[in-house]
């Protein structure tokens, strides 16, 4: 199987050339094209109990897909994410991996999806009570909002809230204060999570929080200025009706 990630890194996809025999399994609505001859199945993620655990406490989808070529000819495959950023791949060689909702997006045969308790800190940082985490050996698909850089973390360090996207499970997650609560509060950053252990994690470069967060308040003005606006035109078109 071989796999090329272009157009990195602000709207990376993934092209698979898939050799006969070749299968990957891929998130639900991560395909953007295919030969036709490839054969595509849809299943529970690692079986039924482990799937609703992946959709109701790893926040991923129910099912995933399994595309596979039985023909005798290679063929073609592209996946991306939905969101706009990078995309990369890891080869996991017998290690486990933790994700974040929505970073996942395929995976090799040889690896396994399951659900991992993450615990009350990360839940209160706002990164959920259970974490996706996928072991074994061969390759996996990851993405985050814009762009992904490697981190090797030897001892403590800090990261804002949703920009980490993956980590190693020795790696263990803590939450607290940016600074002192005073500089906490007034800083903007406030509750910001504390990892320390040795190995490596992945952080995006935006937050998808921070673009809600940013968009909310002009939506609402927005959507104030047009209601005043519909108001005012109906109010002069009873002026003018009631004139004629």
């Amino acid at each position: 199987m071989q796999c090329d990630i272009r157009y990195k890194p602000a709207f990376a996809a993934i092209f698979i050339t898939l050799e006969p025999g070749d299968s990957i399994t891929a998130e639900a609505g991560a395909m953007v094209s295919m030969d036709s001859q490839l054969t595509m199945k849809t299943e529970f993620s690692g079986g039924f109990f482990s799937a609703l655990m992946r959709k109701f406490f790893g926040g991923e989808s129910l099912f995933v897909n399994v595309f596979t070529n039985q023909t005798r000819q290679n063929l073609s495959l592209v996946l991306t994410q939905s969101n706009l950023g990078d995309i990369e791949s890891l080869n996991l060689r017998g290690k486990a991996i933790f994700f974040q909702k929505g970073a996942y997006i395929a995976h090799t045969p040889g690896v396994k999806m399951g659900v991992r308790w993450a615990g009350f800190k990360s839940a209160f940082a706002g990164e959920g009570w259970f974490k996706l985490k996928l072991s074994g050996r061969g390759q996996v698909f990851f993405g985050g909002y814009g762009g992904i850089t490697k981190k090797t973390v030897r001892g403590e360090f800090i990261v804002d809230n949703s920009h980490l996207i993956a980590y190693e499970p020795v790696i263990k997650m803590g939450i607290g204060l940016s600074g002192g609560l005073i500089g906490s509060l007034t800083s903007g950053e406030g509750f910001v999570n504390r990892l320390s252990g040795n190995g490596d994690i992945y952080l995006q470069s935006r937050s998808m929080s921070g673009l809600i967060g940013f968009l909310s308040p002009k939506i609402l003005k927005l959507g104030h200025r047009n209601r005043r606006m519909s108001q005012s035109s109906n109010l002069a078109e009873r002026f003018l009706q009631d004139g004629s």
